[in-house]
């Protein structure tokens, strides 16, 4: 179990969309792609936004034949892990902090009822960074609003340590 690729099977991090938020499609892909998920045309290409609808309990139902964009990213730990700087056991250990401070923020957000527009979690983020942007003084932020602040910050410092993405 210790293969680099099982990391990615059970982890799903990219494809849930905590790590990105959409998959650029080739044209040659729409096709195909097409015959599996809804996509959106944007131009001579495509692109469908994460959370997959084809990532299931077992991880990617589509993996063998999935977008180019997905075979060719590789995140972080994946790269650790392949260069024997990370343990497989380390590895999802860190995956599983990352799922950990997700599950929190989500929580935090329903708690508060903050209302926020997209299905992927990286663009709930960016939505989340950009209120607290907006709203430039700690002193008007809620105890509660203060905290999950801190835990994006957390998870943010994580993701681009872990992982080298960011929102």
């Amino acid at each position: 179990m210790s293969d680099p690729t099982n990391i990615c099977l059970s982890c799903g991090l990219c494809c849930d969309g905590t790590l990105i938020g959409f998959v650029q499609l080739e044209s040659e892909e729409l096709s195909p792609v097409r015959k599996m998920m809804e996509i959106e045309q944007t131009g001579e290409n495509g692109m469908f936004f994460l959370p997959c609808n084809e990532l299931g309990c077992n991880g990617c139902n589509i993996y063998s034949q999935r977008p180019k964009a997905c075979r060719n990213f590789e995140c972080g730990v994946l790269k650790s892990v392949e260069k024997k700087e990370l343990t497989f056991d380390k590895a999802t250990e860190v995956i599983d902090i990352v799922k950990q401070k997700k599950i929190a923020i989500e929580k935090q957000v329903a708690i508060l009822q903050i209302e926020l527009q997209s299905k992927s979690f990286h663009f709930k983020m960016l939505e989340l960074k950009k209120l607290f942007r907006k709203d430039k003084s700690e002193l008007f932020l809620s105890e509660s609003h203060q905290e999950l602040k801190l835990k994006l910050s957390e998870l943010e410092k994580l993701l681009s340590k872990s992982f080298g993405v960011a929102f």
